[in-house]
């Protein structure tokens, strides 16, 4: 723990020196993180099959070109997002100019989770060094070959008084936690959300918490139901169910529950083939203590697809259950896994109402083809983000903000909204000194009609 705190010590002086601060070396940073990226992606595909069994489509799909995007983007735009922007200045103030500026906060701690451990650790990176500031990364000691090669990267890419990754387990996060960072960015499950808001909070240092939640699907009566179940197969599915914006249950309108069950059901089979066990694009469940979570998520539920298992390589089949009441275990908790419970409503109303009942979801699925009922469920719920007829991609655009409301996080990112994350905004007043009024200074007299005039 020394070294860490060593290298934040390290860090913070270079950050005064006001280096990473200036245009060309945040520019060279992300060309030499795109290079060192693209010189580790065999290994990196390779690690991720190692602790996740993710295929290389996925990895790259998910992870790597998700992050390459991500830099791509930023190095064409960071000119344009480091540009001052002039404010209209109200005629009081005269003679007076306002302008807004961004600025680095300092040192960054960026936390993140197993299930994509490179994309959500690469990708709040990028924002970090897009805005100028130093980072301390702290990846998961789920995933070691990926964490491996992570730090590969890094250490080929920057010295540690720029930027450092820490292998270390969570006692030893905890004491990370306990220095004095200038932003805090944690991504990972909500009770240990509240732990890093803990601490945050006795430095007062800003956070940004990306958690997860709930997420439902709605699928409605006048939807797709064929598009319905091929996108919600592959939402749900993708990294074996283990994704913060995965579809986490289905409401879905009595009269075509049936049917859609049936298309699912062939959609698993079409995308996964007769035995997802040999697909090899389906992954596994990250550990035994996950695995075990989850069977027991199940235990006594009507399950009408899947439910194979096998805990010595934890796998666990798609699985769909059926008849599934507000008060299952499995509809206390987010699920994390490739579980997909079923609950019907006849009326949109009573969906809505289930969804409002419960906390804030990170995402928001409906299909239909009534833009009537897609608006309607938009403006009576509220999510980190919603999908009309499709699953799990508006992560993807880096061009829209990524975040939670309420207990699925707060705050966003990727894009412009990373670089607006890790950047203070100040506020700037110029005023002029060759013509000096004196209203507003004392004694104020009878100015006061005079004020009351220009400021209305």
């Amino acid at each position: 723990m020394e070294d860490s705190i060593s290298i934040l010590s390290k860090q913070k002086k270079i950050f005064r020196n006001g280096q990473t601060k200036n245009y060309k070396f945040r520019i060279d940073a992300l060309k030499r993180l795109k290079s060192a990226i693209l010189e580790h992606e065999k290994e990196l595909v390779k690690a991720l099959w190692q602790d996740l069994r993710k295929s290389e489509f996925e990895s790259y799909e998910t992870e790597i070109g998700f992050v390459l995007t991500e830099i791509n983007y930023a190095v064409r735009c960071l000119k344009r997002w480091m540009k001052p922007t002039s404010c209209s200045t109200p005629l009081y103030l005269f003679p007076s100019r306002s302008r807004i500026i961004t600025e680095p906060y300092g040192v960054v701690l960026v936390i993140s989770p197993w299930n994509y451990p490179f994309q959500l650790l690469f990708a709040p990176l990028v924002g970090v060094i897009a805005a100028g500031n130093c980072a301390i990364l702290k990846p998961s000691p789920l995933t070691p070959a990926t964490t491996t090669v992570m730090n590969r990267i890094i250490n080929s890419a920057f010295p540690d008084n720029y930027i450092a990754l820490v292998d270390a387990d969570n006692s030893e996060t905890d004491k990370l936690l306990q220095q004095h960072f200038d932003y805090i960015f944690f991504t990972g499950g909500v009770n240990y959300g509240r732990h890093v808001m803990k601490a945050a909070a006795e430095h007062l240092t800003p956070v940004t918490l990306e958690l997860g939640g709930k997420s439902p699907c709605i699928v409605d009566k006048d939807a797709d139901i064929a598009i319905a179940a091929k996108r919600i197969v592959w939402g749900k599915f993708l990294n074996c169910g283990q994704t913060c914006v995965a579809p986490d249950y289905l409401l879905v309108h009595r009269d075509v529950k049936a049917v859609l069950m049936s298309k699912i059901k062939e959609e698993i089979t079409k995308q996964y083939g007769t035995d997802p066990k040999r697909s090899p694009d389906y992954p596994r469940i990250i550990n035994s203590q996950h695995f075990e979570r989850l069977i027991s998520l199940i235990s006594g539920e009507d399950i009408i697809i899947g439910g194979d298992n096998d805990p010595e390589e934890l796998y666990i089949a798609p699985t769909v259950l059926d008849n599934v009441k507000s008060s299952s275990k499995i509809m206390q908790e987010e699920i994390f896994g490739p579980l997909l419970p079923v609950m019907e409503y006849s009326k949109l109303e009573e969906a809505i109402e289930y969804i409002n009942s419960k906390d804030k979801p990170l995402a928001l699925y409906c299909f239909t083809n009534d833009k009537r009922i897609s608006r309607k469920i938009l403006a009576e719920t509220s999510s980190g983000g919603a999908c009309i007829n499709d699953t799990t991609i508006h992560p993807v655009n880096s061009k829209i903000p990524f975040g939670g409301v309420g207990q699925s996080g707060m705050g966003m990112y990727h894009g412009y909204y990373s670089y607006k994350t890790f950047s203070h905004t100040r506020s700037v007043m110029i005023s002029g000194t060759k013509l000096n009024i004196n209203t507003k200074y004392a004694p104020y007299g009878k100015k006061l009609n005079l004020l009351k005039k220009v400021m209305k």
